[in-house]
């Protein structure tokens, strides 16, 4: 079963401390109520830039198109597990679609019996 990070999205802008891979990410998630899409910045410990304004679309991993060794290490995605929601929104983030710590091998990468890994 997946972790996920629980955001008050009644309470954004919301900012606060994540460990990821012993390493600590501030994070500060907002809401564009005009195109109903959510953000997420993301600092280091000293509250420095490293992603800023980083939309969150449904099944895809955040910061997919950005090479900095400065990202956490586990890939964090907005899924839902039912597989029934087509976007995120605002009624259904935190209900039915969830930020995941996508730390859980997908059944394609595991080996099975007589391949070797």
């Amino acid at each position: 079963m997946r972790d996920y990070i629980p955001v008050s999205k009644e309470a954004l802008p919301e900012q606060f401390e994540l460990d990821l891979a012993n390493e600590t990410f501030v994070f500060e998630f907002n809401y564009n109520q005009v195109g109903d899409f959510f953000t997420v910045d993301l600092y280091n410990i000293r509250r420095e830039p490293i992603i800023m304004g980083e939309k969150l679309v449904l099944n895809e991993p955040l910061w997919q198109d950005s090479i900095d060794s400065r990202l956490p290490a586990p890939t964090l995605i907005v899924m839902d597990e039912a597989d029934k929601e087509t976007c995120i929104t605002f009624d259904n983030f935190m209900v039915t679609t969830f930020l995941y710590i996508d730390d859980v091998a997908s059944v394609e990468s595991e080996p099975t019996l007589g391949e070797e890994s």
